[in-house]
């Protein structure tokens, strides 16, 4: 998990890509179907990025011998303040096979949905780019 933080806390987008699995399922706290495939999962942490201001893990736990892991972090978008957690799931070969976030307060939820939906399009562009 150790390099999936770094890379996150760099703000390293292909660091990032390189911690997921071919067949990574992203499920976002704003979106009901989840989101499947590296190409994509990794277009949206790059939309992520644009759009969270002043991230930072605040905390880590782990348990399953170190495959289930949840990152506690907290970071703003625009105005409004964001409490999360990341909950990255580690494959036998230590790569993120399943990464579900939650986000709170309902303001958050909101201010997040409509700045990943602004994003949204260029995700979508970047994941067939590849």
């Amino acid at each position: 998990m150790t390099d999936f933080r770094r890379a996150v806390e760099a703000r390293d987008p292909e660091a990032m890509a390189a911690c997921l699995a071919d067949n990574v399922v992203f499920r976002s706290p704003v979106a009901f179907r989840p989101y499947e495939g590296r190409a994509m999962v990794a277009a949206i942490l790059r939309g992520v990025l644009r759009v969270f201001e002043d991230f930072r893990y605040v905390r880590e736990l782990s348990g399953d011998g170190g495959r289930e892991h949840a990152l506690v972090f907290a970071t703003r978008i625009g105005d409004v303040a964001v409490e999360g957690c990341d909950f990255p799931h580690l494959d036998e070969h230590g790569r993120i096979d399943e990464l579900t976030v939650m986000v709170r307060p309902s303001s958050a939820v909101q201010a997040l949905g409509k700045a990943m939906a602004a994003q949204f399009d260029q995700i979508k562009r970047e994941a067939v780019q590849g």
